[in-house]
């Protein structure tokens, strides 16, 4: 109705709150009258005509003006007087019925009156206290900005006095002062930039989502009591109803006005009475005169990184990390199956909308839902969205920094700021040999592309090892020279635009070659502060492939981290299958995404993807994997299947389990085995593949949440204590097995992830494929035995499928 939008006003919500509190004056005055007709009920048509004249006292509110409910009831009760002769035989039906349903819908009404009352105030006390604190750390921001103004000029007047800089104790006490000061107030700054951050983003998330979403709530409840309300009426009706001429007559005038009740026109005319326009939105802005006396070191809206708040702001960061770790369970918790959208629960609507006739004689229609879940977890979200953005801010600020040292954050009152020279110094000179440096970047061995750092770390292993990667910051390409020395060190080389030299902290040269080369000859550590020396290339491996090489053709799916194509290696005219990914994609992901490569290049089996190579010279990433012919299992079972004999669908059976055979005897998990990730290849030979989620251990424990599970595949323990081992992978083969032999339907079919866990946990299990023979069920029954220990291993199932395809 509209109401999220026009209603948000002051005078609206206290509208709402008089209008709930008329509905409420309503059903008591409704049910004081009910209350007397049964007892006219029994004792005839005395008792009910007092009951109608009671009801007729209704509560002439100006609130109640359009009710179609209050409308409704007031003919009801004109036309109780014409049946005082007629009433009798429902009289213990009503009480045990509509008097328990309108009880228990004015508790629901007064309990939504509350909750909401609650929620106003406590949204409306969120931003009164998020604006205070905003003057508050301003406040405290100015102390610190005067506070290091004072400490500023008293050092620089000790520091001119003493032009050689030994001042003694006073000029080190004035110094100490001085560096504190420019502490607190860098800090300041950075709280005051996130305070800033987080009350622009919750007033925005209070005006357009928590108070409209608050609103609306409101609104689906009044319209989920009027429906309610009006299958009371109904009830009332249907219970008064004779089949005598005039009753019918009467009867046939009620039943109609009620009929011609509209639920979604109960709150029409007081919308348009009482709409406003939405709140105008409040701009959190920078004061930036509290950073024009800092020497430009404090930037507006922007976190300032030095060696007074690097540690800080890590510390920050992981503090909020942790806060959403923690929303984010909360949410998952308080998301459940029942709910719908904003709290609706399912079928709320049902059985009130065909008449009288209509009406379930078994079980009252559902009285409203006034949850508070859905508030709560707005509020989550809400608290998500303020940490998610301070976090990206200093997420982005520490990036910029990357491996560099964090400059000072005291300015550094050296001679040549005070107005005293200062000594020159010369560069010397460096013979560099450029043997071995025709070659360009991508020809050398020790450049890996655009290598993630993760596996840089995995490669270089003994001090001195070193290899040059690619990466990109600010959408910047930059080059880094990676180096083992005690630990891995990253250093970024630095290009000079005009003349293209190439360089870290020292001499320069026209190429990365020959400076590499320079430092690997001269025995000069790459940074004094590091002292790191580069003694070993550590070449590229011999499955890594340039991008170059790579001619993609066509599109032939997508995955979870990018498209996937079929290609052709311009070295061999090969036709292959190549998975991108996306260039965009966090640091984290694309290891994930490299892991399957890595896992692949050790495997070599009929019923195994062969993989041909990675290329990571430049983005996007690629993993090249022979280009199987017939594609998804599960589109290859869902098309062609139809008429393909059992004994045809028992081999692809067989060709499965021989690949998991072998995954088994080389401990690697596979953990998403499914028809959807294993391929087609002549003479229908099923592979197995995608092995993203994938873990060579014989057993893993997943601990951060399970939000990319394939609940329908995945075994109990796994979804109940993050558990894999090899008997997951046999769980899932069954279901694997059923999707074979049910040629490609959806396992568990009509029941949600939750509602199928609670089957399987309840020692539900899904039944026989109609081609399915007896043994082959059997097999699939031990697959999913609850008890792991229980369960066949690979080797086992292959001997089992091996005997029944030999029959």
């Amino acid at each position: 109705m509209g109401y999220a939008s026009s209603g948000a006003g002051r005078a609206a919500h206290e509208a709402l709150l008089a209008r709930q509190d008329a509905e409420l004056r309503l059903m008591e005055t409704m049910k004081r009258s009910l209350q007397a007709k049964m007892k006219s009920d029994r004792e005839y048509a005395l008792a009910l005509s007092a009951a109608a004249a009671q009801g007729q006292k209704m509560d002439k509110c100006e609130e109640l003006n359009g009710s179609v409910i209050a409308s409704a009831w007031r003919t009801m009760t004109e036309e109780w007087e014409n049946t005082s002769r007629l009433i009798k035989a429902n009289a213990e039906a009503l009480d045990s019925r509509a008097l328990d349903r309108l009880t228990a819908l004015m508790t629901e009404r007064r309990k939504s009156r509350k909750t909401y009352q609650e929620d106003h105030t406590k949204i409306s006390s969120q931003f009164t206290q998020l604006s205070e604190e905003v003057q508050r750390k301003q406040s405290e921001y100015q102390k610190c900005l005067e506070s290091y103004k004072q400490m500023r000029t008293k050092f620089e007047e000790n520091y001119l006095k003493c032009p050689t800089g030994r001042g003694g104790r006073k000029l080190d006490e004035t110094r100490d002062k001085y560096g504190k000061a420019c502490r607190r107030l860098h800090r300041a700054h950075n709280e005051y930039v996130l305070l800033l951050a987080e009350a622009t983003e919750c007033e925005r998330a209070l005006r357009t989502a928590a108070l409209p979403s608050l609103l609306d709530q409101q609104r689906r409840q009044g319209e989920a009591t009027a429906t309610s309300w009006k299958g009371i009426l109904l009830e009332v009706v249907q219970r008064s109803d004779f089949s005598t001429d005039k009753f019918r007559e009467i009867q046939t005038k009620v039943e109609s006005t009620i009929q011609n009740l509209r639920p979604q026109d109960e709150y029409k005319e007081f919308i348009e009475k009482y709409k406003s326009p939405p709140s105008t939105p409040i701009v959190f802005t920078f004061d930036e005169s509290l950073v024009e006396d800092t020497s430009g070191k404090l930037q507006p809206n922007q976190l300032t990184v030095d060696n007074l708040t690097v540690e800080w702001l890590k510390e920050k960061l992981t503090e909020l990390e942790g806060i959403l770790q923690d929303n984010r369970e909360k949410q998952t918790a308080l998301q459940g199956p029942e709910i719908i959208g904003n709290g609706v629960c399912k079928n709320n609507n049902t059985g009130l909308t065909n008449g009288v006739n209509g009406i379930d004689r078994h079980s009252p229609p559902p009285i409203p839902v006034t949850t508070s879940e859905p508030i709560k977890l707005l509020e989550l979200r809400v608290a998500e969205r303020k940490c998610a953005k301070q976090a990206e801010m200093i997420r982005s600020a520490l990036a910029e920094l990357g491996c560099e040292e964090a400059p000072s954050g005291c300015p550094d009152l050296s001679a040549e700021t005070v107005g005293v020279d200062s000594l020159d110094g010369s560069s010397p000179d460096h013979q560099v040999s450029v043997s071995e440096t025709e070659r360009s970047l991508v020809e050398q061995e020790w450049f890996h592309g655009v290598l993630p750092r993760e596996e840089v770390v995995r490669l270089l292993r003994a001090d001195g090892d070193y290899l040059v990667r690619e990466t990109t910051r600010n959408h910047a390409r930059q080059l880094v020279l990676s180096v083992c020395w005690g630990q891995h060190k990253h250093f970024i080389v630095q290009t000079t635009p005009e003349v293209s030299n190439y360089s870290v902290k020292g001499a320069a040269f026209p190429s990365v070659a020959e400076l590499i080369a320079w430092q690997r000859t001269s025995g000069v550590p790459v940074t004094a502060r590091s002292g790191a020396l580069l003694r070993r290339a550590v070449p590229r491996e011999n499955w890594e492939l340039n991008n170059d090489d790579v001619q993609l053709l066509d599109k032939i799916g997508r995955g979870n981290f990018g498209d996937v194509y079929k290609a052709r290696l311009k070295t061999t005219g090969q036709e292959v299958a190549v998975k991108t990914c996306r260039v965009a994609l966090p640091e984290e992901q694309k290891r994930t995404f490299l892991q399957e490569g890595r896992i692949l290049k050790q495997y070599q089996h009929p019923n195994i993807v062969r993989l041909i190579g990675i290329a990571v010279q430049k983005q996007p990433i690629m993993i090249v994997m022979e280009l199987v012919s017939g594609g998804s299992l599960l589109t290859f079972l869902r098309t062609r299947a139809s008429s393909m004999s059992s004994r045809s669908l028992l081999a692809m059976c067989r060709d499965a389990a021989a690949g998991m055979r072998y995954l088994e005897s080389k401990n690697c998990i596979h953990r998403d085995l499914a028809a959807r990730n294993c391929l087609v290849g002549d003479e229908n030979i099923v592979k197995i593949s995608d092995f993203g989620m994938s873990r060579e251990e014989e057993e893993y424990i997943v601990s951060g949440g399970m939000k990319q599970i394939p609940i329908k595949w995945t075994a109990p323990e796994a979804l109940n204590f993050g558990k894999y081992t090899s008997l997951c992978d046999v769980w899932s083969y069954g279901v694997l097995m059923w999707e074979i032999f049910s040629k490609g339907d959806t396992p568990y079919a009509g029941m949600s992830n939750s509602r199928a866990r609670e089957k399987i946990d309840t020692g539900y299990r899904m039944p026989a494929p109609e081609s399915c023979s007896e043994d082959v069920y059997a097999l699939m029954l031990r697959c999913w035995e609850y008890e792991p220990e229980k369960r066949p291993h690979f080797h086992q199932i292959y001997t089992i499928i091996d005997n029944i395809y030999n029959r």
